[in-house]
């Protein structure tokens, strides 16, 4: 194996999914008291997400709260309570290229922006006979760090 040409910088967003986002919120705004800081909706990810967030500035952490548009479709954003977690990384494409060529399955959209408008991919939960490595049933998500994180966390 080469030696790793990015670093995962640490969490940026844990993603929890329910049938209803008023539910989790009870739970996550109005008793942990998180702050909403906005909401996500894309009929294509078949999700409604609310933004919340605990920390300041370069220790700010996401929680995604969401629930499906339509439960019978797919994504099933619901069906596994701890949808996914947003890993910090310090080069994005960098990362993708290197993790593809030493067998990490990735998930089908390539880099794209996000809900909270940094470039995201996913590393798909289950791996294949081209792709031997994945997540394990765990969807990760891997996030651009914006130049402020990378200098905080980087050294």
């Amino acid at each position: 194996m080469t030696t790793r040409p990015f670093k995962v910088l640490g969490i940026q967003q844990v993603a929890i999914g329910g049938p209803s986002k008023e539910r989790l919120r009870t739970l996550w705004v109005d008793k942990l008291g998180l702050e909403v800081t906005g909401n996500f909706v894309s009929e294509r990810e078949n999700v409604d997400e609310d933004i919340c967030a605990m920390g300041q500035g370069v220790h700010r952490v996401e929680v995604d709260l969401m629930q499906p548009i339509d439960p019978d479709k797919k994504p099933a954003v619901h069906t596994t309570p701890l949808n996914h977690i947003g890993l910090w990384i310090d080069d994005l494409p960098v990362a993708v290229e290197w993790l593809s060529a030493n067998g990490v399955r990735f998930a089908p959209g390539g880099i794209r922006k996000g809900a909270a408008g940094h470039d995201i991919c996913f590393v798909h939960p289950k791996s294949n006979d081209e792709f031997p490595v994945a997540g394990e049933g765990v969807l990760i998500e891997l996030v651009q760090a914006p130049p402020e994180v990378v200098a905080a966390l980087g050294g």
